[in-house]
């Protein structure tokens, strides 16, 4: 791919930033744009903030910023685009307008992209004329530090499109995986979700404390996680003594198809989490502020030695 190909960006906030940064401390051109003039205006400022708490220097930052151009229209943003990544709120009617409009005045060939964390590619994309150049594609939050994508094929999308998104986002330092079918959740979310609802099922029935779930992970399997896969793992230790294992436990583990009623009436109550001061735990603003720093701190950590 050749460094002279514009990357257009649909949304200037926390991913549609991300997505930006990413793409131009790469060395690729980046056009972005927010409906928002506050958005528009607050982005060449984030960008460098991020770029900051990511540790990079101000020659850094500057070229990284030199390669964003700030767009008051979404048609001008698409229009001579090799790749759009729609970064916009979470609503189905909101994405699917966006996306007619990107249509309209996108070239023919580009590959156009949703960012969603759980929504359906294939509804968002299902009113554009030309389907086979539409995919869905995850990024973690914050996007600039977690390496991962997930890359999300429709049942229209066309293999050529999935590749030139995978071999972009490889060529920006991240780590794309394909998702062949557009399910709930994509794989990631439906590994996180399925481990939270067995987490929140522990203490609801009494067996154990919010603190003693966080404990168990963070000192036990959490810390193999990053370097040992659950089935890499379930090899390591041999299928036959999962399976026994299986046997053993699963019949126990949560399955109920609905949330947990102890989790809803938590938001009943307006226990929130660390937002509201309290959630499965009790939270001071000192100790949420601290939490968030040691995450910052641990992605900034990783990030350096991916680097290296």
């Amino acid at each position: 791919m050749t460094q002279d190909r514009i990357i257009g960006v649909i949304g200037a906030g926390l991913m549609g930033h991300g997505i930006a940064l990413v793409m131009a401390r790469a060395g690729l051109r980046v056009a972005i744009t927010d409906p928002m003039a506050e958005a528009r205006a607050a982005l060449p400022a984030r960008v460098r903030e991020s770029m900051t708490l990511m540790g990079h220097d101000e020659a850094t930052t500057a070229a990284a910023l030199s390669r964003i151009e700030v767009r008051d229209t979404l048609a001008s943003t698409v229009a001579n685009a090799y790749a759009v990544f729609e970064a916009a709120p979470e609503k189905m009617a909101l994405k699917q307008s966006i996306f007619a409009e990107i249509e309209a005045a996108a070239p023919r060939d580009c590959i156009l992209a949703s960012n969603t964390s759980v929504m359906p590619i294939t509804e968002i994309m299902e009113g554009l004329a030309f389907k086979d150049r539409a995919l869905g594609t995850h990024w973690w939050n914050p996007p600039h530090m977690i390496p991962l994508v997930e890359v999300i094929r429709t049942e229209w999308t066309a293999a050529p499109a999935m590749a030139a998104m995978m071999a972009l986002l490889a060529e920006a330092g991240k780590t794309p995986v394909r998702v062949d079918k557009d399910v709930p959740g994509f794989i990631g979310n439906r590994l996180q979700h399925a481990l939270w609802r067995e987490a929140v099922s522990l203490v609801e029935r009494g067996i154990c404390d919010a603190e003693s779930v966080d404990t168990v992970v963070k000192s036990c399997f959490g810390r193999r996680l990053s370097v040992l896969g659950p089935l890499e793992n379930a090899d390591l230790v041999g299928t036959d003594l999962t399976l026994a294992i299986h046997e053993t436990v699963l019949a126990d583990i949560e399955n109920r198809p609905g949330p947990s009623p102890y989790l809803q009436q938590l938001v009943a109550d307006g226990k929130l989490g660390m937002k509201s001061g309290e959630g499965f735990r009790s939270w001071t603003a000192e100790e949420a502020a601290k939490v968030r720093n040691r995450v910052t701190t641990h992605l900034k950590k990783l990030d350096t030695i991916l680097d290296d």
